[in-house]
């Protein structure tokens, strides 16, 4: 017997949850571009979840199982690209929300993947490095159905790095019996991995500040920033930004942060955090935190760190005239609209933080290829490609008056589609 499909339920914009938040950001995008209506309804829904238990032996003989996740939410356009995070947070709606956009990344940035996400819900800090090891060759050990160089190629996210990538690797080409160098990227150059990945998501976020400031008619030098979160990405952002000329005034991480109107040295902050574990405490900068950091009044605030930061609670406190989304989701769907009623320029994560995925593709090709780029080719690549979205972005938001996001869905969201429309519904 035919059944009629339901129509779906809109999403709470009011929500703060990175699944709900997602979910608005689509719904609005499909609404402004009339998006056709069986579209809409494939891509709010992910392709694929794979839910997994992850039992692993601890050093003293136990064993501990954890919860492991791994999403496609689209495929149409390319295999499934996106990274793999470890945190004691990690739930389905989250991860299905970060690979929605990943997908939408890709097509924005004319990369010719799909998105996806992965996680396992655990402290990777109370495990040894031993222990760490044996989880993600258990995870990878059970999802080894779903990834593969033409199928889905996880990378480093939250608290996962090149070592990780290297067990992942090493997992799945163990179980195909010869190495398979582009299953993962983001891992060591030694075994295939790209010159120039492991900061390529900060380097795409300062090209994109670039961008926006020359769009605005400011002058780099003129520029004060406060980045929250001090890792991969926002660590490395500020020491590239404060090198390009802007004064990088405050930064924090989980424990903390450091506020100082003349500018901050990040090579002195580095040697701090290597010794302590946390910038937080470093001499010669006032104490702040991460909720002051974002009401700090500065020309740019990056918000590096985790989702659903800024929302209706501190959109209104935000003084900075630029926003520029390093971390995926870092602004709520009312908290975005709060900002834009204020005039706040926001760069949307899935402008800002491409250049991760970028490199990744790049890595990928040279992985397929066997044949690789210098430093220098893969930045400069990425800065083509950068400059070239953001342009494309801001054009589209200004001629349909637009916000910056809004225009960055409309581009993702409707290349998508297009490609849904043109290979047609098997069967």
């Amino acid at each position: 017997m035919t059944q009629l499909n339901e129509p779906h339920l809109p999403a709470d914009p009011s929500g703060d949850s990175a699944w709900e938040t997602a979910l608005a950001q689509l719904d609005e995008a499909a609404e402004l571009m009339g998006l056709a209506p069986g579209v809409h309804e494939i891509l709010r829904a992910p392709k694929r979840s794979l839910s997994v238990s992850v039992p692993f032996r601890l050093d003293d003989g136990s064993t501990r199982v954890c919860q492991g996740y791994r999403v496609h939410h689209n495929v149409t356009r390319g295999p499934a690209k996106g990274g793999l995070r470890y945190h004691s947070s990690v739930d389905l709606d989250e991860v299905k929300a970060l690979a929605m956009w990943m997908t939408w990344k890709c097509a924005v940035a004319q990369i010719p993947f799909g998105g996806a996400k992965g996680g396992v819900a655990v402290d990777p800090k109370a495990l040894s490095r031993s222990e760490l090891e044996r989880m993600t060759r258990r995870y990878a050990s059970e999802i080894l159905p779903f990834i593969g160089p033409e199928r889905d190629i996880p990378a480093p996210d939250m608290n996962t790095d090149e070592d990780i990538m290297s067990w992942i690797m090493d997992t799945y080409s163990m179980n195909h019996g010869y190495s398979v160098p582009g299953v993962v990227t983001g891992k060591p150059v030694s075994i295939g991995g790209s010159r120039g990945r492991a900061g390529a998501t900060s380097r795409g976020v300062m090209y994109t500040i670039f961008s926006t400031l020359k769009s605005l008619g400011i002058g780099i030098e003129e520029v004060s920033v406060a980045i929250q979160g001090y890792g991969k990405v926002g660590g490395h952002a500020a020491q590239l930004l404060h090198d390009a000329g802007c004064r990088v005034v405050a930064v924090s991480d989980v424990d903390g942060g450091l506020y100082r109107d003349r500018g901050l040295d990040p090579e002195a902050i580095n040697r701090h955090k290597k010794l302590g574990g946390s910038v937080s405490g470093c001499p010669g900068a006032e104490p702040v935190t991460n909720a002051e950091l974002l009401e700090i009044d500065c020309d740019v605030l990056v918000p590096a760190a985790v989702e659903g930061v800024i929302s209706v609670k501190n959109a209104d406190k935000v003084k900075a005239r630029v926003v520029c989304e390093a971390a995926n989701g870092p602004i709520t769907f009312e908290g975005d609209k709060i900002l834009s009623e204020r005039g706040v320029f926001v760069v949307p994560d899935i402008l800002a933080n491409s250049g991760g995925v970028t490199v990744s593709y790049f890595e990928w090709v040279q992985d397929i290829q066997a044949y690789f780029w210098s430093e220098e080719d893969v930045n400069e690549r990425l800065r083509q490609i950068m400059e070239r979205a953001f342009v494309e972005v801001y054009q589209m938001a200004e001629d349909k008056g637009l916000t910056m996001r809004q225009a960055a869905h409309w581009i993702g969201v409707g290349r998508v589609a297009e490609a849904h429309l043109t290979r047609g519904l098997f069967p």
